[in-house]
């Protein structure tokens, strides 16, 4: 049986985690670092007020930017799409990577607002839970905020994943849920909620100052665009949500979720409004929807399941904790099989 470890003490954690296996009760103080951290650090421009500074960190496993936004006055911040460390084949869960998000806050004296999730990700596990039980325990109350949109994903996967009444999939894991428009203060730092649905019904973009944390709403221009076959997806959706981030200030800084540079280049944390509507190979100013969604459907036609989709959904619907342990103290993820699988292969459930 797989062996699963928590990194750095529980401080409240639940229960470790193995993928279609038991979740065990062990937990470690100390791990190694999986892969060196790519980062980047971008200092406030204009007025200290008005603009973060931003610090991100790159997780080479699943091409995620994760980052920290500081009101350099204050010295108070929000972690924005914070990522676990997991291994499908293994099962094994370690927090190295949210670990360097950590010892950044605590060797620059940083005093986190918020965690802040740009959607319910499907390619990686939020550590969000772990970051707010962690920086909690050190005296510091983080709230973990996502668009109200997630209330339709929790209904979605909850009849998906067959999760039963015990999922209640009202948005009681997050501790806030914004509208569009709704006003988020880091220290002095005041922003705001842009809602930017199409490639998730619940995608949301966070606008700090001069600079935009937009998910996976784009990617860099070279890359293009999010896929839109998700359940909740809509190509046109994600189309006009394009468009509003189009009408933002040339200069705004953009904060990417995810970069896949080709091979030999690094990867890309941040561009600009001007870089994306003159280079984006999917959507460039002046594009049309219809061509827009013509693409978007012929290209999701050829994507496969993203690798950690079951484990990353079933997680992050709850915020970065996992299913409730049963009397022996394990939990189990849950993983749907397809009927016609069952059917090509002439097997039938158990009874």
């Amino acid at each position: 049986m797989t062996r699963v470890v928590y990194c750095n003490g529980p401080f409240g954690w639940p229960h470790s985690t193995t993928w279609m296996g038991p979740i065990q009760d062990t937990i470690r103080s100390h791990c190694p670092a999986l892969r060196p951290a790519h980062y980047t650090h971008v200092k406030a421009t204009g007025p200290d007020h008005m603009n973060p500074e931003v610090r991100s960190f790159h997780h080479q496993d699943t091409f995620t930017w994760s980052h920290v936004v500081v009101d350099a006055a204050s010295r108070h911040a929000a972690i924005i799409d914070p990522a676990l460390d997991f291994d499908p084949v293994t099962g094994q869960i370690e927090t190295a990577s949210a670990q360097r998000l950590l010892e950044y806050i605590e060797t620059t004296a940083l005093q986190v607002d918020w965690i802040l999730e740009t959607h319910v990700h499907a390619d990686h596990l939020t550590a969000a839970a772990w970051l707010k039980d962690r920086l909690g325990a050190a005296g510091t109350s983080p709230r973990i905020g996502i668009g109200r949109g997630v209330l339709t994903v929790q209904r979605t996967f909850k009849q998906k994943l067959d999760l039963g009444d015990e999922f209640a999939a009202d948005g009681r894991e997050f501790d806030a849920l914004f509208d569009d428009g709704a006003e988020i203060t880091i220290g002095n730092l005041s922003g705001r909620a842009m809602s930017t649905p199409g490639h998730t019904a619940d995608s949301l973009s966070y606008l700090f100052g001069n600079t935009a944390f937009i998910g996976d709403t784009l990617f860099a221009p070279r890359s293009g665009s999010a896929r839109c076959d998700f359940p909740g997806g809509d190509a046109q959706v994600l189309f006009d949500s394009i468009q509003r981030l189009y009408a933002l200030p040339d200069a705004t800084r953009v904060f990417l979720a995810h970069d896949y540079p080709p091979e030999g280049e690094a990867p890309l944390a941040e561009t600009s409004i001007a870089a994306q509507k003159a280079g984006n190979i999917h959507v460039r100013a002046g594009a049309t929807a219809s061509d827009f969604v013509e693409m978007r459907k012929a290209r999701d036609a050829t994507l496969g399941m993203p690798r950690l989709f079951w484990p990353s959904i079933q997680t992050n619907l709850l915020g970065g904790r996992f299913p409730p342990a049963n009397a022996q103290g394990q939990s189990y993820l849950k993983m749907p099989l397809g009927g016609e699988a069952l059917e090509s292969l002439q097997l039938k459930p158990a009874p």
